[in-house]
């Protein structure tokens, strides 16, 4: 009896340890992940499954359809256009099989535009670059009947087909022309550019603070062509270089600082027909000029100014015959007036319906920012939307300015949802469904919109919907996507973001998000890399899908990888965004070292290895943080950093801190030079040479100061690097191996 059992007992373990052996073989869960030992292997290799949707779309007549092209290569992309009631797809230009005119080589593009009848594609190619976003490009159109391609612009910095599909104006060296498609002539509309002196384009500041590139605008008959005419001729020049050969050359631009004198705008409208030009009458008294709108009127400009201090703002409305100009409306403010938004990505707080006498203005005058419409006088017809939320983006008006789509935060700060709502306030729709993050593309009709979302559970996915009722599902981009993520999950390791909220010792309610590693929880604490940018109006936590390789990295080393919405930040409300105001950095600091402290209270962090690491405005906070809240961080890391804020432009500088002359207290306590005293820890500090954004010198200064002060920085310089300081994929991999030993050897080791 004894025996028989003992085998039954053999036999089932033989059988047990047959399951499991076969358990661990097929199931993937049980098997051994990959393990990324260093930082080069993951940046080049590690990649998260999801859906982007459609890349590079355009809608075209009017809503109903949108093109989009497709292609790996840069000269074998393909562009097919989209019909989203039927699912008809067609294949308009196959790249591979297009070459340049005369030439063998395969033609290649960096955008296009389509003609108002989509039957020619405009390109831009052989892009030189110039600014973050400007350049010098060649223009061509590609006409699809015959598939032929010919050249209509070279060396323009910008280019633009009209919208009755005749012409193209362009600027180029600073001034304006225009090409006839049909007798492909090209005339010059104005020849006073110079050094400095440019129309249709901007400098350096106007572009980078203003968010356009392109300064110039088609009216909607296609009959003027509207400009800025920008001079600065009389601004400070910046100088830079990457130090090479035995004598280095200079670049320069003009770049204001703090105080200097601006660049000084002025509009000028141009017949395109008779060549007439006509200056608007408008003294810009020291301000800027941030944007133009055609009205629905025919010859009517609207023309936005504002003061230098950015807390005035009028809006003209002037007639191009003549030149003169009547105020419609005007807006004060005690802190700055927002004209767009480049975080959240919206260009224009403006929106001027094509077909309707009326406009919207977002602004966040109670409180928070909310949709207003104003009729052709000024008058205020009715506030569109109301709530203790934000609208984010303005993302569709129909040319009658019936219906408005919107984006918002009234599910939560961390979450964005498309809307629709009637002019008048009333019948609002919430359209989008799932939890999270929406990115939204709305065809100009309202019609349709390509929905790119995630939250901190799924992966990116791309939706294409129609508005129709509530909201009805056309198709999902990518379908296999969740199963890609699934095989992902059990062969990588990976952690998924969860979000936190906790409450500072002042009382404010502040949120975050976590990564947490392999054993959190248990009686081991765990260092901590804190992720920060900081800057006003944006922000680093959104109930979205985490994708950093980086960080996953350095949570598979055992670190809590966390970040924090801190006061400053977009999404809250205007009290909370504009709290900053003339002390950039005190709070944000003060919100930075309140988050360490709650995780080291809260979770499972070690108070003693505790590191903050940010870039640009997040390179100001890293440093404003060591040496404002001293032995909260051990470790700082930073990149191309402002160290004081009359070492950056003036439209930036100044918006948030005020002119120099009423608030130099300001300035002096939020330079990092007059707070190295209390630095205390260990800090890396990375910059570039030709970085024209956040000037080398700024570190150079701060250097200065901590060796006067006797406190040591550690200083990686890329000379070749702009403002992201590596200057190819090496040099990239170098500075994040360079980030990751820091942190090894002064936290882990």
């Amino acid at each position: 009896m004894q025996i028989h059992l003992l085998k039954k007992s053999l036999k089932a373990l033989q059988i047990a340890l047959m399951v499991f052996c076969v358990g661990v073989l097929v199931n993937p869960l049980l098997a051994q992940k990959i393990e990324y030992t260093t930082v080069e292997e993951v940046l080049s290799s590690y990649f998260i499954p999801g859906g982007s949707g459609p890349n590079n779309v355009q809608w075209i007549e009017g809503g109903k359809r949108y093109s989009y092209d497709s292609g790996v290569a840069f000269n074998e992309r393909n562009i097919s256009i989209y019909n989203p009631k039927d699912g008809s797809d067609q294949l308009v230009y196959e790249g591979g099989k297009v070459t340049f005119p005369n030439s063998v080589d395969y033609f290649y593009y960096r955008s296009f535009e389509w003609t108002n009848d989509s039957k020619n594609i405009v390109f831009q190619t052989k892009f030189r670059p110039i600014y973050r976003n400007s350049g010098v490009s060649d223009y061509y159109q590609y006409t699809i009947a015959d598939q032929s391609l010919t050249l209509i612009a070279k060396d323009a910095n910008t280019a633009q087909v009209s919208p009755n599909g005749l012409k193209v104006g362009m600027e180029r060296k600073g001034n304006m022309f225009v090409y006839d498609l049909a007798t492909k002539e090209e005339t010059q509309l104005t020849d006073d550019a110079e050094e400095s002196l440019y129309n249709g384009r901007y400098g350096w500041a106007y572009e980078e603070e203003f968010g356009l590139v392109q300064a110039w605008k088609w009216s909607h008959d296609s009959q003027y062509l509207a400009y800025w005419q920008i001079d600065e001729r009389e601004v400070p020049i910046f100088q830079m270089t990457d130090y090479e050969g035995r004598h280095p050359t200079w670049e320069t631009l003009p770049y204001p600082k703090v105080g200097d004198k601006n660049p000084i705008a002025k509009i000028g409208v141009i017949d395109v027909e008779t060549g007439a030009k006509k200056w608007m009458n408008l003294d810009i008294d020291g301000g800027y000029i941030p944007r133009i709108y055609w009205t629905s009127k025919k010859g009517q400009l609207a023309v936005t100014w504002m003061n230098r201090a950015q807390t005035h703002m009028k809006l003209y409305f002037f007639d191009v015959k003549t030149g003169e100009g009547r105020l419609i409306m005007e807006d004060k403010a005690d802190r700055w007036i927002d004209m767009y938004d480049f975080f959240a990505g919206i260009l224009d707080y403006f929106v001027f319906p094509e077909e309707s006498e009326s406009f919207f203005w977002v602004s966040d005058r109670d409180g928070f920012n909310h949709i207003y419409r104003y009729d052709y006088d000024g008058k205020l017809l009715n506030q569109v939307t109301k709530g203790d939320w934000e609208v984010t983006i303005i993302n569709s008006i129909d040319a009658k300015g019936k219906s408005v789509y919107y984006t918002s935060t009234e599910e939560h700060p961390t979450q964005r949802h498309l809307y629709r709502i009637d002019s008048n306030g009333k019948k609002k729709t919430k359209l989008t469904k799932e939890r999270g993050n929406h990115s939204l593309n709305v065809s100009p009709s309202g019609e349709f919109y390509i929905d790119t979302w995630s939250n901190t559970n799924t992966p990116s996915r791309a939706e294409l919907w129609s508005t129709k009722g509530k909201g009805k599902f056309i198709k999902q981009y990518e379908s296999d996507f969740l199963d890609e993520y699934e095989n992902f999950r059990e062969t990588n390791h990976y952690t998924e973001k969860e979000l936190f909220s906790f409450t500072t010792s002042d009382g404010q309610e502040l949120d975050g998000w976590i990564l947490k590693p392999e054993g959190f929880g248990t009686a081991d604490k765990h260092p901590l890399y804190l992720s920060i940018y900081g800057g006003p109006g944006a922000q680093s936590v959104y109930d979205s899908f985490h994708s950093s390789g980086f960080e996953q990295f350095l949570v598979q080393q055992g670190f809590v990888v966390a970040s924090v919405n801190n006061r400053g930040s977009g999404g809250y409300g205007r009290d909370f965004k504009k709290m900053v105001y003339k002390k950039l950095g005190e709070w944000e600091a003060f919100d930075f070292a309140e988050t360490a402290k709650y995780l080291a209270r809260e979770m499972h962090v070690d108070e003693n290895k505790m590191a903050i690491r940010g870039h640009s405005y997040g390179g100001f906070m890293t440093i404003t943080t060591m040496f404002t809240q001293p032995g909260v961080f051990q470790v700082g890391l930073c990149g191309a950093p402002v160290t004081d804020w009359r070492l950056y432009d003036s439209i930036y500088a100044e918006r948030y801190m005020g002119l120099l002359e009423d608030n130099k207290e300001g300035y002096d306590a939020r330079s990092t030079m007059n707070q190295v005293e209390g630095f205390e820890g260990k800090m890396l500090l990375a910059h570039s040479g030709r970085d024209e954004n956040v000037h080398m010198q700024n570190t150079m200064q701060l250097m200065t100061a901590a060796a006067s002060a006797g406190k040591d920085i550690d200083l990686r310089i890329y000379p070749p690097g702009a403002h992201g300081v590596a200057f190819n994929r090496a040099s990239r991999y170098l500075l994040y191996t360079t980030y990751y030993d820091y942190l090894k050897t002064y936290l882990l080791n």
